[in-house]
C-alpha cells in the first residue's frame, strides 16, 4: 500500500510539474516584428494588419499608470515581463488617472506647465518617449491614451477638469506632431468615460487634433464600463476600430451579447474587441465578501468569449498592475497586492496560449460560427462559443459542458479533431470523423476552471498542431 501511495504522489508531482512547465511558456525574441510597416485595417474591415498584409494580433495589457508611477528601472522590468509573455500592446496614459497632473512622476516631473494642456513639460514627455522606445525595442506597441477621462469629466476621479474643445485640439496637435513618426503607437482616445453629452466635442476635438498631424497611426476610443466606443463615435472618421469595456461586474456571456455582437453587426463594418474586461485579482463588482475575486478562469473566459464572438484581439488586465500599486501608495478599489507581486499570475501566463492558438491558423478570415452548436440549452455562465476560418473551426468550452456540434456545417467531408488546453497550451489529438453527423464532444475534465478549445481541421489541409 505504501508503494502504491508513493507512486500516486510521484505521479501527481510529475503531472503538476508538467502543467507548470507547459503553462509558463516564454515568448522568444521581440513580441512583434515591426519591420512590416504601419498598421492598417484589413480589407474585410474585421482585423488589423501591417502594410505588407501580415496579420497583427492585438494582445494588450492595461498599464494605465506606467509613465506616471514607474521608474525607468521598473518600467524595463514590467515591459520585459510582458514581452516574455507575448503581449503585443501595452495600454498606458500620458495624463494619468491617479492625480496624474499634480503628483510628479518618479523623476519628479509633472506633465504640464500650470496644468495647461497647450504647454507640455518636456522633461516629463522625454520620459514618456523613452518608455515608448524601449517598448519598440521589445517589439511591443503602446496603446497611447492622451489623458484619463477625469480631466474631461471628473465624475469619481481626482481631476481637475482642464479640457475644453479649443485646448483639446491644440493638445492633440502637439501629441500628433510629437509621435507621428514613432513605429509603435496605437492611439486610444477617451479614458473610462462616456463619449456623449458635453464630452463629445472635447473628445472629438482631441482626436481631430491628433489626426491633423499624425496620418500614420490607428485610433480608437476607451469608453466607461459596459459600453463601447460605437455608442458615440462609430461613424467618426477618426475612429478606425471599436473598443468596448465589458468591465468588472460581469461573469456572464450576456455582456458580450449586448456589446460585442451589436458592434460586429454594425454598418459600416469596423473591427471591434474587448479593451478592458474583468481584471485578474479584482473584486467582482467591488464586492469580494459576497461575490469573490476574479481569477485566471475569469480571465480566460473573457478572452475566448471575446475572440470567438468576433473580437479581433483582446486585452488582459490585473488590478494591482494597472495602478502600479506599491506599499507607499493608497490602495484603489480594494486592491490587495503590489504590482510586482502580480506580474506572474496564472491568467497573465495563459494569454500566450490564446495568442499561439489564434496565430496557428489563418485568422483574418475568422468569423463567429454559433450555428454549428446544437445544444438545446446553455447557461450564460457556461456559454459555448464557436469561431471558424475557411478550413478550421474552434469551439470554446468554458466549464466542461459537452458541446453538441452539427459537423455538417463544417463544409468538408472529414475533420481532424484536437483538444487545446487553455490553461497549459497542451494539445491532445482526438481523431478523424466524418462530418455527416451531429456529434457530442465532452472534455475529459469539467467544472469551473477547466476550459478547453476544440479545434476541427479540414483533413485535406496539412495544419500544424493547434498552438504550434
Amino acid at each position: 500500500m505504501k508503494l502504491l501511495f508513493y507512486l500516486m504522489v510521484f505521479s501527481l508531482i510529475l503531472s503538476l510539474t508538467e502543467i507548470s512547465r507547459a503553462q509558463e511558456v516564454r515568448w522568444d525574441g521581440p513580441s512583434v516584428d515591426l519591420s512590416h510597416g504601419r498598421l492598417k485595417v484589413s480589407s474585410n474591415w474585421r482585423f488589423l494588419v501591417f502594410e505588407d498584409g501580415t496579420p497583427f494580433f492585438y494582445l494588450g495589457d492595461t498599464a494605465w499608470e506606467l509613465f506616471h508611477r514607474l521608474s525607468k528601472e521598473d518600467a524595463l522590468k514590467y515591459l520585459e515581463n510582458r514581452r516574455s509573455k507575448g503581449f503585443t500592446v501595452i495600454q498606458a496614459v500620458i495624463l494619468a488617472e491617479l492625480d496624474g497632473l499634480n503628483t510628479p512622476n518618479m523623476e519628479g516631473e509633472k506633465p504640464l506647465l500650470d496644468n495647461d494642456p497647450t504647454k507640455v513639460n518636456e522633461a516629463y514627455f522625454d520620459h514618456v518617449d523613452w518608455v515608448i522606445r524601449k517598448a519598440e525595442e521589445m517589439g511591443m506597441f503602446i496603446g497611447l491614451l492622451p489623458t484619463w477621462g477625469d480631466k474631461v469629466d471628473k465624475q469619481w476621479g481626482v481631476g481637475p477638469v482642464i479640457f475644453n474643445p479649443e485646448n483639446a485640439r491644440i493638445y492633440g496637435q502637439i501629441l500628433g506632431e510629437r509621435y507621428k513618426n514613432f513605429k509603435n503607437i496605437i492611439w486610444i482616445n477617451g479614458g473610462d468615460r462616456q463619449g456623449g453629452g458635453d464630452n463629445f466635442e472635447v473628445w472629438n476635438a482631441l482626436a481631430d487634433g491628433i489626426k491633423s498631424k499624425d496620418k500614420n497611426h490607428l485610433m480608437t476610443f476607451h469608453p466607461w464600463g459596459e459600453t463601447s466606443s460605437s455608442f458615440w463615435f462609430h461613424d467618426s472618421n477618426w475612429l478606425d476600430f471599436n473598443m468596448m469595456q465589458t468591465g468588472h461586474g460581469q461573469r456572464s456571456y450576456s455582456i458580450y451579447k449586448r456589446l460585442l455582437i451589436d458592434d460586429y453587426q454594425r454598418n459600416p463594418t469596423k473591427p471591434t474587441f474587448d479593451g478592458e474586461p474583468r481584471y485578474e485579482d479584482h473584486p467582482h463588482a467591488w464586492n469580494p465578501e459576497v461575490l469573490g475575486w476574479f481569477d485566471d478562469a475569469d480571465v480566460r473566459q473573457a478572452c475566448y468569449w471575446n475572440l470567438f464572438s468576433g473580437g479581433f484581439g483582446h486585452t488582459y488586465g490585473c488590478h494591482a498592475i494597472w495602478q502600479m500599486k506599491t506599499p507607499g501608495r493608497d490602495p484603489v478599489g480594494l486592491v490587495r497586492n503590489n504590482w510586482y507581486d502580480d506580474l506572474d499570475l496564472p491568467g497573465a501566463f495563459d494569454m500566450i496560449h490564446a495568442r499561439r492558438l489564434i496565430e496557428s491558423r489563418t485568422f483574418t478570415d475568422r468569423i463567429p460560427f454559433q450555428e454549428i452548436i446544437a445544444n438545446k440549452y446553455l447557461p450564460e455562465t457556461d456559454y459555448i462559443v464557436a469561431s471558424r476560418g475557411e478550413d478550421y473551426v474552434m469551439v470554446y468550452i468554458p466549464t466542461g459542458w459537452g458541446a453538441s456540434l452539427d459537423l455538417n456545417k463544417c463544409g468538408w467531408p472529414q475533420t481532424k479533431a484536437w483538444w487545446y488546453n487553455c490553461r497549459t497550451g497542451e494539445i491532445t489529438e482526438i481523431g478523424i470523423f466524418n462530418t455527416a453527423q451531429v456529434k457530442m464532444f465532452t472534455p475529459e475534465t469539467g467544472g469551473r476552471g477547466n476550459d478547453w478549445v476544440l479545434v476541427l481541421d479540414n483533413v485535406t489541409n496539412n495544419f500544424n498542431k493547434p498552438g504550434e
